[in-house]
């Protein structure tokens, strides 16, 4: 059982996303999980085997308690019925209080496939005869995270004093972000990669304040009890 789940397409999304977030949670107590469902198997770089090694490692950075690939098709990512209840298995199994997905639109259809997929696995958990061996669940609340979208997000994460380590969660993935040859001209060098998210960073956390950000977007009305100690300045 787990107290926040991160979902996504491929290895290495959660680390370029909401990786701070999630360390940021672990370290204040709660049990995270990562569910990847694919391992970037079509991808320039790397294997399936070496996404899965370089994602273990990153999970020990990240300190998450549970990460799993569900080995669903690369870059043929569908909102199938068999991947809603492969996926829906899983929620209930793990059981986790709050859920983050990728934001529902995007360039890759794996993301937004992704995203559509895990809303709808969350609410076929809640279903008490959708499975005969597992007990019903559904996630007190869904969250997207919304750093490539552009979008206002209906709340920042300050993750300061995370950002550091969750570069080095991602840079953990040495086939994708490493000095490599194959793919050259494709894909950023590592010292840009550092440049670009830094400064993605350094716009989400201005919005708020600090230094370093991480968006994320919900569909429903927030709640809120005391508007006096509201963190957040006007002027």
């Amino acid at each position: 059982m787990v107290d926040l789940l991160a979902i996504a397409a491929h290895p290495d999304d959660i680390e370029q996303t909401c990786g701070g977030t999630l360390l940021r949670m672990a370290e204040a107590g709660y049990r995270t999980a990562i569910i990847d469902l694919t391992a970037g198997d079509m991808g320039t770089r790397g294997s399936p085997e070496i996404r899965i090694s370089e994602s273990e490692a990153a999970a020990k950075i990240l300190k998450v308690s549970h990460r799993e690939n569900l080995y669903f098709p690369d870059a043929r990512l569908e909102n199938s019925l068999a991947g809603r209840m492969t996926l829906a298995r899983r929620l209930r199994e793990l059981r986790p209080r709050t859920v983050i997905l990728p934001y529902w639109e995007g360039r890759h259809p794996d993301h937004y496939r992704a995203s559509e997929l895990g809303y709808e696995a969350c609410f076929l958990a809640g279903l008490k005869k959708i499975d005969a061996y597992t007990e019903p669940h559904r996630p007190d609340k869904i969250i997207y995270s919304s750093l490539y979208a552009n979008v206002t997000p209906s709340f920042v994460v300050d993750v300061t004093r995370w950002f550091d380590r969750r570069m080095e969660s991602l840079l953990a993935y040495r086939s994708q972000y490493g000095e490599v040859r194959d793919g050259a001209g494709l894909f950023p060098r590592e010292t840009e990669i550092r440049d670009r998210l830094a400064a993605i960073a350094r716009f989400y956390g201005n919005l708020i304040g600090v230094k370093y950000g991480e968006p994320f977007v919900v569909k429903e009305t927030m709640r809120v009890d005391d508007i006096v100690s509201l963190p957040v300045r006007s002027l």
